[in-house]
């Protein structure tokens, strides 16, 4: 396992959930934390925790322009990308086909899938040069199985980031440039909040947790630059995707 001190890793969606938890992971492995969002509260709020080693730049990544500005200055910060984390993403309430809006398709599919190309194009380069780099797409469950649970923008989005992700691997594998992408069940964020049903406290328990998909991100990152984990899927052991059916049959 590589020692990642004073490396410096570029988290978007740091304000909440799975980019938060990644932010917390890698800061406590030693590594410079650039913490981008939408809202600059909550990033505030954690780079007073993390400390010296945490860098506050709202954004949002649906903005190519914005995308670029912020990506000039975290080099002249730190003259380097080592981890670039694409944890922004959203889904629309109202989602699915006969619910979901043109304004509601245009924003999952510009935040989730154009956003982390717009970030993951932004590095490439620096990451290039370096002959080192890691992008961490985070994905979803439902870019391997479509899922009505889902609906047809977060799940287009996810599949497409899937592809994405080995596209990368694909072309810059040979500058020493890996890419992942984390397909995670159900976990336990304020994405959940937004569902049309709405999940129990009970039920938020036995999911993934945030911090759980911190671990995975900050382990993926020590992985030594020769090792590339093209794609990794967690779910819960309670997967309620499963449950309904494995209880029907328990019942035969």
């Amino acid at each position: 396992m590589r020692d990642l001190t004073g490396k410096v890793a570029w988290i978007t969606g740091a304000g909440t959930g799975i980019g938060e938890a990644a932010a917390r992971a890698l800061a406590a492995a030693g590594m410079h934390v650039v913490l981008s969002g939408r809202r600059r509260e909550p990033l505030v709020a954690l780079a007073s925790e993390l400390g010296e080693a945490s860098l506050v730049e709202p954004l949002d990544v649906a903005d190519k322009a914005a995308v670029l500005s912020c990506r000039d200055r975290i080099l002249a910060r730190y003259g380097r990308v080592d981890v670039l984390v694409n944890s922004a993403g959203l889904n629309a309430r109202n989602r699915h086909w006969h619910h979901i809006t043109l304004a509601d398709w245009d924003r999952v599919i510009r935040v989730d899938l154009d956003g982390a190309f717009y970030c993951a194009k932004a590095v490439l380069p620096t990451m290039m040069t370096q002959r080192d780099g890691l992008i961490v797409n985070v994905s979803s469950w439902a870019g391997k199985y479509p899922s009505m649970l889902t609906g047809p923008a977060y799940s287009a989005a996810k599949h497409a980031m899937n592809a994405m992700t080995e596209s990368l691997n694909m072309e810059a594998g040979i500058h020493g440039v890996r890419c992942t992408a984390i397909c995670p069940g159900e976990v336990a964020t304020p994405i959940l909040d937004n569902r049309p049903v709405p999940v129990t406290a009970a039920e938020k328990a036995q999911m993934v947790q945030s911090e759980d998909c911190g671990a995975i991100i900050a382990f993926i990152a020590r992985m030594p630059s020769h090792v590339c984990i093209n794609e990794l899927t967690v779910s819960p052991t309670w997967n309620r995707m499963y449950a309904q059916a494995a209880q029907a049959v328990a019942k035969l």
